[in-house]
């Protein structure tokens, strides 16, 4: 019964993972490590396919050993914080931003201070 469901999540989380190889804003890697953890569960042989891919493998596979995440990605996931902060000054302006800000703040600090 929970198999199902967990090959579906991981199908779900696969998608909204190709989306984010085209829109800027949403991540890919996360979406796939969510994937590989569905796909642990529900279809081994998915999980090792997507830890075998050329491009999101090593990132995946650095996470899952020693919870690291590579300087470039953690430099592009700043930036993208800090430039969804700006619009969010823009369109929803004073105090409004300030919930954006401290949750990318927060978020921010976490992924910097991961391993590299």
């Amino acid at each position: 019964m929970t198999r199902p469901f967990w090959l579906t999540a991981g199908l779900l989380a696969v998608g909204l993972g190709v989306l984010g190889i085209a829109l800027p804003l949403l991540p890919t890697v996360p979406f796939f490590l969510l994937a590989a953890f569905c796909f642990a569960r529900s279809n081994p042989v998915w999980e090792q396919r997507l830890l075998d891919h050329p491009r999101y493998g090593p990132p995946l596979r650095q996470w899952r050993e020693r919870r690291a995440i590579p300087r470039r990605a953690k430099r592009a996931a700043l930036i993208g914080m800090g430039i969804s902060v700006a619009i969010s000054a823009v369109f929803m302006g004073w105090p409004w931003v300030l919930a954006p800000a401290l949750v990318c703040a927060a978020s921010g600090w976490w992924i910097w201070t991961r391993a590299e």
